[in-house]
This record gives C-alpha cells, structure tokens and sequence, in this order.
C-alpha cells in the first residue's frame, strides 16, 4: 500500500487511477526529469536518472493497478484463479505474491501477516485464498512464465 500511495503521490492522482490523466502527468514528468535534459558532469543529471527511473516504474506499476487494465485482464484472471492451483507463494510486509501453477504470478496489496498465518494453516489453501484473498484485497500481474515447447 505504501508502494501504491507513493506513486499515486508522485503523478498527482487523487483516488481512483484514470489512464488518460496518468499518461499526461507521466510525459510531463518525464519531460521534466529526463537526463538528457541536464549536461555531463550538472549535479542534477544523477538526480534525474534516479527520477527518471522512479518515474518509468512508478507508471507501469500504476498502469498494472488501473481498474481498465483489470477489467480488460478479468477473463484471464478470472481462469487463473479458478483452474489453477497456488504453486509457491512469499509474503513480505503487506505484499502477498502467488505463483498458480499455469505460471501466472500475482501480486495482492495489503495482506496482514495475520491473514498469511491464516492461510499457511489452512488445511485447504486454494479454498482459502478464494475466499479470503481473492475478492477481498487489490491485485496486480506481476508475470507470467512463457509456456515452452
């Protein structure tokens, strides 16, 4: 969550996150910050290769987050979480990571370790997080494995 407010902070969105509105903020920043702006050796030229960087992240991060790309990806999430099974899973803070065994590996925001507790004790993990994680906490992709020949 803090990852999510930080980013929300840096491109000036207030509440739910709007595509449009992000993409203009994100060139005006890049703009602003890209290195090439700034001469070898300008102080500022390490501060906007650490800006600019930030700025690339915090966007594709807050594009992954966006209720349009959730609704176009719901199909594919949807199959994932109701065919595949949880191959691994890492919790860390408050972000829960589950790889399904079709490869997909999806990030939930927010997750207590009292929930994770919850959920490693569970005698039915995948019934668990279908109840429990699923519906209730907000996602992302995080990446999916290329399938092999």
């Amino acid at each position: 969550m803090k990852r999510i407010n930080e980013y929300k902070k840096l491109f000036g969105v207030e509440n739910e996150i709007e595509l449009k509105a992000l993409k203009k903020s994100y060139r005006d920043l890049v703009k602003a910050w890209h290195p090439d702006k700034f001469q070898d050796g300008d102080a500022l030229k390490e501060e906007a290769e650490i800006n600019s960087r930030k700025i690339i992240d915090g966007y594709h991060f807050l594009v992954s987050i966006a209720p349009e790309t959730l609704a176009a990806n719901l199909e594919a999430y949807t199959e994932t979480i109701t065919n595949s099974g949880i191959a691994d899973y890492h919790h860390k803070g408050l972000l829960l990571e589950i790889t399904f065994t079709d490869g997909t590996t999806y990030e939930y925001f927010g997750v207590t370790k009292q929930v994770y507790i919850k959920m490693i004790n569970s005698n039915k993990l995948n019934r668990f997080a279908k109840r429990s994680i699923y519906p209730k906490y907000q996602y992302r992709m995080a990446k999916r494995e290329l399938e092999t020949a």
